[in-house]
């Protein structure tokens, strides 16, 4: 069974960078895609990037594009997301979940980590 651990979030501030770790455990990650997904206060989880099992990335939030990448190193079993350019409004707590293909559908995604949260600001 595939276990999902995020890692790597923290307080920031404003312009400043964090790197997001989701470390699998359980089985590869390479026959998965790997989905970053974020949760503020009050709102409903959404998708961030996602990761194909080829290494393709799909993007499902503009306000990110540009500032976030995603990346893989399946020899470490782990996906990154590389946050840059942070504002307060990337407050939020992050998850990594998996699936079979990148879905524009969150309820698609299965494994879900704890999260781990990240606070932009001053």
């Amino acid at each position: 069974q595939l276990q999902l651990v995020e890692s790597g979030g923290g307080l920031v501030q404003p312009g400043g960078s964090l790197r997001l770790s989701c470390a699998a455990s359980g089985l590869t990650l390479d026959a998965f895609a790997i989905g970053w997904f974020r949760q503020a206060p009050g709102k409903e989880r959404e998708g961030v990037l996602c990761i194909s099992s080829s290494g393709g990335t799909t993007n499902y939030a503009d306000s990110v594009r540009g500032r976030f990448t995603i990346s893989r190193d399946n020899a470490k079993n782990t996906v990154y997301l590389q946050m840059d350019s942070l504002k307060p409004e990337d407050t939020a707590v992050y998850y990594c979940a998996a699936n079979n293909f990148c879905s524009g559908h969150v309820f698609t995604f299965a494994s879900w980590g704890q999260g781990t949260r990240v606070t932009v600001s001053s």
